[in-house]
């Protein structure tokens, strides 16, 4: 299947609606990501160490079920496009408080306010994309989709080697501080969501059936999730493996090649690059390969073969090595995750879609939270600080929970996802 083939099946508006929801969960990654670089240089400002700035991804993580429940409840109710323009403002906004933050104290209430904002655009944005979609080929969009996030680690992988180690300011011009100001730019997303994107078709017509009024009351809703607790559960459970499988080999890759590997940040930057742009195939080949072969048993296959990159993604000598086991290990890991808004938004019941899937999803970064804080702790205190043999770990360990979890669910591939 030529990959440009589904885009030309598409109309006008579901491309635009899509399009936006990409880019949106592709900036909110950015912002995130900016981070996961710059993490030595943010403990050099404020005169921390490395376990206690991880931190700040601890915070980031915490706070983004919050994000899921306030944006979600908001889409419900109010529609998802609004919902979707005000949450990316919300994350651009964030960001820049980040860059001026005077203390590391301020940043970590900066960087927890910027986990709110960023909970809520996975769950709102799926649901606008997958409900304006037609079924055909939704396995496919579904992996492109949730690699909006592997696109914004790319970006903000590029935009670190080219820029980064030209910035030489000092004060709030340091060369972090000024690469937070440049993940302000999102919000012009705004304008094309503002002009060229429409409401899901399956919330207007939940509002025309209510007759005009907001289809979902707060009440309702929180008794659709009572009602479908032991599912929610369950995705809570099968979230906190997977959100534990892409933070365990993502937030800390970057230090690790340079601690470990000492590659500068241009071949860092090289490094991850080529990651990321493994990881981009793997979530669409893999989404499109769930069409034929099923979302869970794509999903377990994908998982079990991360498990022997693990000598070439962490021991390796070269960058050239370095770099083709970051390819094939994300790859794996991430075309596991590209079928995830598919198959979260197929198994959620209709009523609560922008919700359910986003909710379960941040509540399983919530427990997984303390991820990069413990692998820095457990890689300082047993093995002189080094991360090669806990990232390893972290693979084999999570990669055998993910497919055990996946195999004890159900899927509903083909569900109909033009009502809610």
């Amino acid at each position: 299947m030529p990959l440009l083939q589904p885009f030309r099946s598409l109309t006008a508006t579901q491309r635009r609606a899509f399009t936006a929801c990409f880019l949106g969960w592709t900036l909110d990654a950015f912002d995130f990501f900016i981070l996961t670089y710059c993490l030595d240089s943010v403990a050099a400002s404020y005169h921390v160490n490395l376990e206690t700035v991880a931190y700040s991804l601890t915070w980031t993580l915490c706070m983004r079920p919050l994000g899921a429940l306030l944006f979600g409840l908001l889409a419900e109710r109010f529609g998802r496009r609004p919902t979707l323009m005000i949450n990316i403002i919300c994350f651009s906004v964030f960001e820049v408080a980040s860059a001026f933050a005077p203390t590391f104290h301020i940043f970590l209430i900066t960087r927890a306010l910027f986990g709110i904002a960023m909970g809520g655009e996975w769950g709102v944005g799926a649901a606008l994309a997958l409900e304006t979609l037609p079924a055909e080929n939704r396995g496919f969009f579904s992996g492109l989709l949730q690699e909006g996030y592997v696109t914004g680690n790319l970006l903000a992988a590029a935009i670190y080697g080219l820029v980064f180690p030209h910035l030489h300011g000092h004060g709030y011009l340091t060369n972090w501080r000024v690469m937070f100001l440049i993940g302000a730019l999102p919000s012009l997303l705004v304008f094309y969501i503002r002009s060229g994107v429409q409401e899901s078709p399956s919330w207007e017509a939940s509002r025309r059936k209510s007759l005009g009024t907001a289809p979902h009351s707060l009440g309702s809703v929180f008794q659709q999730i009572v009602k479908h607790m032991p599912l929610f559960l369950f995705l809570v459970l099968l979230m906190t493996a997977f959100t534990s499988f892409s933070h365990g080999t993502q937030d800390l890759y970057p230090t690790f090649l340079k601690h470990d590997h000492h590659l500068t940040p241009q071949t860092t930057s090289m490094v991850a690059i080529i990651g990321n742009i493994g990881a981009l195939l793997g979530g669409i080949c893999c989404g499109a390969l769930s069409e034929r072969y099923g979302r869970r048993r794509t999903i377990i296959i994908a998982a079990l073969l991360a498990i022997p990159v693990i000598p070439l993604w962490a021991w390796s000598h070269t960058a050239a090595m370095l770099a083709l086991g970051g390819f094939v290990m994300q790859f794996m890991v991430q075309g596991a995750w590209g079928i995830i808004p598919v198959h979260l938004n197929e198994l959620a019941p209709a009523q609560v879609r922008a919700l359910f899937p986003g909710l379960a999803y941040q509540l399983g970064n919530l427990i997984s939270s303390q991820n990069g804080h413990f692998q820095a702790a457990l890689a300082s205190r047993y093995f002189g600080g080094r991360l090669t043999p806990v990232m390893a770990l972290t693979v084999l360990l999570v990669g055998l929970v993910v497919a055990l979890a996946t195999g004890f669910g159900r899927e509903a591939r083909g569900a109909d996802l033009s009502s809610v």
